[in-house]
């Protein structure tokens, strides 16, 4: 057994492989197909987030009513409407961005760049609130029904419930939505139930209601004035603006649907926006038929279910009841789902736009955006420790940062279509729709900070303003690197001109000899890194090699997944620039081209065949040299070269590695 092969059977791959599953080929084009989700299951990974808002949305509202219930069918009116402006609006969203992107990708484009990355940076933010207020909210409904005594664990509880998700997520996406589907559903049908149940037992009194709200907005004019009215009925608005976020979550993962995506993802809409009206408004009017009053201790959704089950026998009661708000502790857990799939999808496009490190484009052998992963959850786990899983303390941080991206997105889109009205088809409607949806969110993202900035929103405004001003420093370091690399790259130039003598040239063009001295440079792209390398090379080694091969591995993340051919073909073509440039100096020059998701494996792979047709080869590759060096350069730029050569060594292949010095 070779050394390759006893690290795939040790137990550390053994236990990766059993917990994560085994890894996928990128290749493999039927794939896609089958981990990419269809519109029900997208409703279930994506909507989770926005249906178990129903569980704190409308019940926040309902509190800020001021004993004014009835009025509380105008909040939930007005809130099923920008449920649907909203949907409609990033359906919009999707026709125009149909590779994805959502608010961080309009944003950057229809506004600029640097709005964008504030949009993505508070999306990011609310991502990880989204897994951290859901997992402690469902831990807070399952320890209600525990013994008190067991209440100390619960911190224990929902640190292991957010590293099942983050195992779960290696796994895949489609693995992970497939596990909670039977929690998603037990929901719907529970709730759906109590709602139709409370409409049709209080039918025949809709009657009275309608006196009765017509006699509470006459009270509350009278204690309050008209306008005293409107502010009331805006401030509940606002305070149950929870109940939107999630609505963005299809736009942010349009890749993880199934073709034709856009198709998909309007359907997924449709089911987000109907579901989750239907369940606000149910929800807010069985408050209103019930009369129900705030208990301390007990959550509104809590009490509506015992005062609409309290005519079943207290047994019987207590079950159903259990029952159901067992399904909602269950179902924000699976809402911690939308901050996987959309978290990472928002670092990986900031990452190719070098908003946050390059890292973070990179897939793992199951095809998914392992560090993404990993940093939301992990992120998250923190939050739940610093916040000791405070469901009151993290609502309060909730919902600002959505609404940012919201206003945003929506600024983008009316800007779009105002451009793009002097040729542009049905565009004053769309312009409608993008300008209530910006008139809706911004008022809403006033008030809400507004409201909530002295209780705490102030932490989360500080936190992505950090995450704003580390990003700038990202993009700066990747903009001066790019400006020294820019210096080394005008050797390319040079070098590929008939009189240029960088590189020595031969009397006679040498002929392949397997037993000859071969030099395999390892590449990136046509370069004036992979040129100096050669040059370096020639000359420190005068007339030992004569042939040459070049060796470049091309990295499938996750914006090139679903089209692997494009970088093949390019990866192709700068290999054979350098093949026909040694060729033309009279060496024996080969190129090979390889492509997958993890660069070193890749060249370990080719390493050992080239190995075997040429015993005498000698592997170089090119590493750049900061003026300076310190921990966020080695964080931030790519140090594959010295992973790859510790992997060389235990093999005993030589690689070499040349410092290519940058200079300011």
């Amino acid at each position: 057994m070779n050394k390759n092969e006893e690290g795939t059977n040790s137990w550390p791959h053994w236990l990766k492989r059993f917990f994560i599953g085994r890894a996928r080929d990128p290749h493999d084009r039927s794939l896609l197909h089958n981990i990419s989700l269809v519109a029900f299951f997208a409703w279930i990974g994506l909507g989770a987030d926005g249906l178990s808002s129903s569980c704190y949305g409308p019940h926040e509202a309902w509190l800020t009513l001021q004993g004014h219930y009835y009025l509380g069918i105008f909040v939930a009116l007005a809130s099923a409407f920008t449920i649907f402006i909203i949907s409609a609006s990033y359906s919009h969203i999707v026709e125009l961005f149909p590779n994805g992107g959502g608010g961080y990708l309009v944003a950057s484009r229809l506004l600029s760049p640097a709005v964008g990355m504030v949009s993505g940076s508070a999306l990011l933010i609310d991502y990880v609130l989204t897994i951290t207020v859901s997992i402690a909210s469902g831990a807070d409904a399952v320890f209600s029904f525990l013994p008190p005594e067991w209440y100390a664990y619960k911190m224990l509880f929902a640190a292991a419930m957010l590293v099942i998700l983050i195992i779960l997520n290696l796994r895949g996406v489609k693995e992970s939505v497939l596990i909670l589907t039977p929690i998603f559903i037990l929901f719907l049908v529970t709730h759906v139930f109590a709602i139709l149940y409370s409409f049709g037992f209080h039918f025949m009194n809709l009657p009275e209601v309608a006196a009765a709200t017509r006699s509470d907005f006459q009270v509350a004019r009278s204690a309050l004035g008209t306008f005293g009215i409107f502010l009331l009925l805006m401030r509940a608005y606002s305070m149950g603006a929870g109940t939107y976020t999630g609505i963005e979550a299809v736009s942010n993962g349009l890749t993880i649907l199934r073709e034709p995506k856009v198709k998909t993802a309007k359907k997924t809409m449709l089911y987000m926006s109907l579901s989750l009206a239907f369940m606000v408004v149910g929800i807010m009017f069985s408050y209103v038929f019930y009369r129900i009053e705030p208990v301390a201790g007990k959550t509104m959704n809590a009490l509506l279910f015992y005062r609409m089950t309290e005519n079943f026998g207290a047994n019987l009661s207590y079950v159903i009841v259990t029952i159901t708000l067992l399904t909602e502790a269950a179902l924000l857990f699976v809402a911690a789902q939308t901050g996987f799939i959309g978290g990472p999808r928002i670092l990986a496009n900031m990452a190719f736009d070098q908003w946050v490190p390059k890292r973070f484009a990179l897939l793992s052998d199951r095809l998914v955006a392992i560090n993404g992963i990993l940093v939301m959850g992990l992120s998250s786990l923190v939050l739940m420790i610093f916040s000791q899983g405070s469901v009151a303390f993290l609502v309060v941080l909730y919902s600002i940062n959505v609404f940012l991206t919201f206003f945003l997105s929506q600024l983008g889109m009316v800007k779009h279509w105002w451009t793009e009205r002097s040729h542009g088809q049905n565009w004053a409607g769309k312009l409608l729709v993008n300008g209530t949806g910006l008139l809706l969110t911004s008022f809403i993202l006033v008030s809400v900070t507004v409201i909530k900035f002295h209780e705490g929103g102030w932490l989360t405004l500080l936190i992505t303003g950090t995450l704003v001003l580390a990003a700038i420093a990202v993009k700066r370091n990747y903009v001066l690197t790019a400006k020294m690399e820019k210096r080394i790259d005008a050797y390319a130039l040079a070098t590929e001109s008939p009189t240029s003598n960088y590189i020595p040239r031969l009397d006679q063009k040498e002929e392949l000899n397997a037993q000859s001295k071969t030099a395999v440079i390892l590449v990136k792209d046509f370069t004036g890194i992979g040129l100096e390398t050669i040059s370096q090379v020639l000359h420190s080694f005068n007339g030992v090699f004569k042939n040459f091969i070049f060796l470049q591995s091309g990295l499938i993340n996750s914006g090139t997944l679903a089209e692997i051919k494009p970088v093949q073909e390019k990866i192709k073509c700068e290999v054979n620039r350098y093949v026909e440039l040694m060729q033309a100096h009279g060496y024996h020059a080969e190129g090979l081209c390889l492509t997958g998701i993890d660069t070193v494996e890749d060249l370990v792979k080719a390493a050992s065949m080239i190995i075997k047709s040429y015993p005498s080869a000698v592997f170089f590759g090119g590493q750049l040299v900061f003026p300076y060096n310190s921990a966020f350069n080695r964080w931030l730029h790519n140090y594959t070269l010295f992973a790859t050569q510790r992997r060389f060594y235990n093999l005993g292949i030589p690689l070499f590695i040349v410092p290519i010095q940058l200079k300011k």
